[in-house]
């Protein structure tokens, strides 16, 4: 009965590890026919290839052309505004300037004297302008606007009409080209 019994189970293993074979051997033949159809998929035609370096190309040019455009409008306002620390250096000097003037009109005797003051001022303002720097223009009576003017205080409304709007200039301003590198302070009516 061992004997038999033996047999009938050797039987039976080699009938199952023969199945088994079987099955992995198609697992096996169906991968492989998968992954022929996967490669063909995956490997790209010439034209594919030839298409992804095109939009490599031009991505990298348009890139490069953005980063010239954005370089030579940085270079150009580096240009326009160079001279902004010097100018604001000597602002001080040209309020001084006019302030002489003003205290030199009052004396009477001293006629050579602001003569000689007027024209250094007015050669300095000239050369100031040939930089680039313009007075900002303020008048009794303009509006307040806060990214021009500085409010350096408000006083009550002399008239309803004044309300919100510039009674006095204390500081001129003044632009280096476009941008403002001296706000004006004023004086403010109460809204």
């Amino acid at each position: 009965m061992s004997k038999d019994q033996y047999t009938k189970e050797d039987e039976l293993k080699d009938a199952l590890d023969k199945q088994n074979l079987d099955e992995n051997n198609e697992e096996t033949q169906e991968n492989k026919e998968v992954e022929a159809t996967e490669d063909k998929k995956e490997e790209p035609t010439t034209e594919e290839l030839i298409q992804v370096e095109k939009d490599k190309y031009l991505r990298l040019f348009a890139e490069f052309e953005n980063y010239k455009k954005r370089t030579t409008k940085e270079r150009m306002e580096l240009f326009k505004t160079a001279g902004q620390e010097v100018m604001t250096v000597l602002l001080p000097i040209l309020d001084d300037f006019e302030r002489a003037l003003t205290h030199i009109e009052e004396d009477k005797e001293a006629e050579e004297l602001r003569k000689g003051v007027l024209l250094i001022y007015q050669k300095m303002v000239k050369a100031l302008e040939q930089k680039g720097l313009k007075e900002i223009e303020v008048k009794q009576g303009d509006v307040f606007d806060a990214e021009v003017h500085q409010a350096i205080t408000q006083i009550p409304a002399p008239s309803d009409d004044l309300k919100g709007k510039i009674i006095d200039c204390v500081e001129k301003g003044y632009k280096l080209g476009d941008k403002i590198i001296r706000h004006p302070k004023v004086v403010v009516a109460q809204a």
